[in-house]
């Protein structure tokens, strides 16, 4: 159950990639009902220079903020892939993101893959189709995602679940305590297993 003081949220997930950039914006109402707002892919020209595609990627990734003003924003967490450039390169494309983010002062989270497809999938084993089928079905969707608009729309219900999570086991320790919260080892604990 939500708190009757918050209002309706908007969570911009991301899916980085210096090729595509996904992202899809997600509307939390005030009964913790999540709904889709709109998605789409930043694609940067392979033969552009690298760092003119990273800022392609920070631009557009602002743009999407000052129209849509969420309220936090989710991206899966780096994992370390074969390809050690292609891993650098994802990085670098994540950081173009996370820095968009951080000059609107928006909070940032990140989530491992495997809870990510935990969120929507119930198994953080799911395949890339699973994952799309599930983020359509999980939000009404008629029209489908490209892979990476439903990647990064599954990060943000991943940090949809995660954050009510967080309020229901902040509101159960103020009730507990008196008014007191948890402290931050405490907090850091179960976020930790939150995202597990």
């Amino acid at each position: 159950m939500r708190d009757k003081g918050l209002v309706s949220i908007s969570i911009l997930g991301i899916d980085p990639g210096i090729g595509v950039t996904g992202f899809s914006v997600l509307d939390e109402d005030a009964a913790g009902s999540l709904s889709f707002l709109r998605s789409g892919d930043i694609r940067t020209d392979a033969l552009a220079p690298f760092s003119e595609r990273l800022k392609k990627i920070f631009d557009q990734i602002l743009e999407v903020i000052d129209s849509d003003h969420p309220s936090a924003v989710a991206l899966e967490d780096t994992f370390l892939g074969k390809n050690v450039k292609s891993t650098l390169k994802l990085g670098q494309a994540r950081g173009a993101a996370i820095l968009a983010a951080a000059v609107r002062g928006l909070p940032v989270y990140e989530y491992t893959p495997t809870a990510v497809k935990m969120a929507v999938a119930g198994y953080g084993g799911a395949d890339k189709m699973q994952v799309q089928q599930m983020v359509s079905r999980f939000l009404h969707l008629k029209q489908s995602l490209t892979e990476h608009q439903a990647d990064a729309a599954a990060v943000a219900i991943c940090h949809a679940h995660s954050a009510r999570f967080q309020r229901q086991i902040d509101l159960s320790s103020t009730r507990v305590n008196g008014g007191g919260t948890l402290n931050p080892e405490a907090r850091t604990r179960t976020r930790k297993a939150a995202q597990r």
